[in-house]
Order: C-alpha cells, then structure tokens, then sequence
C-alpha cells in the first residue's frame, strides 16, 4: 500500500471512529490548491495532530490555523459544497509539499460511509 492510499485509509478509519473531520484557514479561507489533473481539491485531516504538523512543516501554510469540523456537518453541508463547486477532498495530507490522494466529495461520501458501518 503507498503511502498516500495509507494516510486516505487512516483519514476514513479516524473520522468515523472519533466523528470530527480538520481543515486549515487563514484571513483568506481555507486553500483550495491545483492538483493533478487542473481540479482543485480542498485538504482535511482526521485529527489535530496532523494539522498541526502540517502548519509547522509546511512552508505555504505556516500562518494557517486549524479548524474543526463535526463529521455528520461534513458530510451533509460541505461535502455537498465541495461537489456544487467542483472541487475535490484532499485526504490527510502529509509531506514537507502536503500531497496525498484527491478525490471526488461523493467517493469521499461513499467511503466514510463504508467505514461507518465497520464500525457498528
């Protein structure tokens, strides 16, 4: 398993065991980078700890701040922006450049999903 499809598996496993979903922002909202492909993709995080590394080891984040979102919020507001605007998720990020898989807000939906009913 790469490391990208590793952190995406952590992502889904974390948020629908501890229900909270991070982003970052700064005075001019939350970053929305180009990745591969021309789509742009919004970044989140299954927990504090990995924003925060992010922020630190990150130069073009370095004057983010975490934000905190619940999980149920997540999926049924800003998942649903995320597709109206035609951007991707950004799943835990890692890495001094913050890479790691892209994907559609309804595959996102999908898989979040799927690890909710693992865990019941």
């Amino acid at each position: 398993m790469s490391n990208s499809a590793a952190q995406a598996k952590t992502f889904y496993e974390d948020v629908t065991k501890n229900g909270k979903v991070w982003t970052i922002r700064d005075d001019n909202g939350i970053p929305a980078p180009e990745g591969d492909g021309g789509v742009r993709s919004m970044p989140f995080w299954s927990s504090l700890a990995r924003v925060e590394k992010i922020i630190e080891s990150v130069p073009a984040y370095k004057k983010f701040e975490p934000v905190e979102l619940e999980l149920e919020v997540f999926k049924s507001r800003w998942l649903i922006g995320l597709k109206k605007d035609g951007l991707n998720v950004g799943v835990n990020w890692s890495g001094v450049k913050a890479k790691g898989y892209d994907v559609k807000p309804e595959e996102a939906l999908k898989n979040i999903e799927y690890y909710e009913s693992k865990n019941t």
